[in-house]
């Protein structure tokens, strides 16, 4: 028998595409959920409940689905009050993502530009180590409020745990291939893969995106219900570990 091959190594370009395949994976290895994804396709704006209702599932059931979906970034959320339902709390309605990125199929071949992933890197270093920090957490910030906007719209409300899952997910799905742990009263996302590859290890201020990120969802998606904290990085790829790890 021969022995499982490591994640870690291996030309560039098969641990890209092992990080995609674990993206796809992650949306769609359920087939309940990938019948899901083509209905929401065919019934743009459908709630929870009315997948529920299609699929005979309880609502919790269909919202996870949905969560996951939409956390690949393969549904967009949007609040929508219904003419009917008066002046209660508007719905969650979930529509299939549009724009580059999108198609499963054509996420198994995604390329990471590697000119510009290398122009970034050394754009940081003439910043200087404290400020190229700060700003690529700054960056990353945003864009994770930004990605937490389209799965959690208006004020998020999910548990620091639920959230970490979902936050799994959503780098997962950016070539991250993460997955959450709970340990104790804590939960720590493992990514074991860097999709800026061998750049992260020659500058580490590379991983401040990815920091910011889980820091920007975190805030998106648990809105005031938590006040997110500031995640405590455990590992890190860049600096030789196995795994890049960090621990609400």
């Amino acid at each position: 028998m021969h022995p499982a091959p490591d994640p870690g190594s291996g030309a560039p370009a098969d641990r890209r595409f092992s990080a995609a395949v674990a993206a796809v994976t992650s949306a769609f290895g359920d087939p309940t959920r990938r019948e899901i994804y083509l209905h929401v396709r065919s019934h743009p704006a459908v709630t929870a409940s009315e997948v529920a209702t299609a699929f005979s599932l309880h609502p919790n059931v269909a919202r996870h689905h949905l969560d996951r979906l939409a956390a690949g970034g393969y549904l967009e959320v949007g609040l929508e009050r219904s003419s009917t339902a008066g002046a209660g709390r508007p719905s969650k309605r979930y529509r299939a993502a549009d724009g580059p990125g999108t198609d499963p199929t054509l996420d198994l071949v995604s390329q990471r530009d590697d000119l510009v992933v290398s122009l970034l890197a050394e754009a940081l270093e003439l910043l200087g180590p404290a400020e190229a920090e700060r700003m690529a957490e700054r960056v990353g910030e945003d864009y994770g409020r930004t990605l937490a906007e389209r799965m959690e719209p208006g004020e998020g409300q999910r548990s620091l745990r639920a959230a970490m899952h979902a936050i799994a997910d959503a780098l997962t799905a950016h070539g991250f291939a993460a997955h959450a742990e709970d340990r104790g009263d804590s939960t720590a996302v493992v990514a074991e893969h860097c999709p800026f590859g061998e750049a992260a290890a020659q500058h580490p201020v590379i991983c401040a995106v990815d920091r910011g990120m889980v820091r920007g969802l975190l805030a998106g998606l648990c809105g005031s219900a938590v006040e997110a904290p500031i995640p405590v990085v455990l590992s890190s790829r860049a600096r030789g570990d196995d795994a890049c790890a960090a621990l609400v």
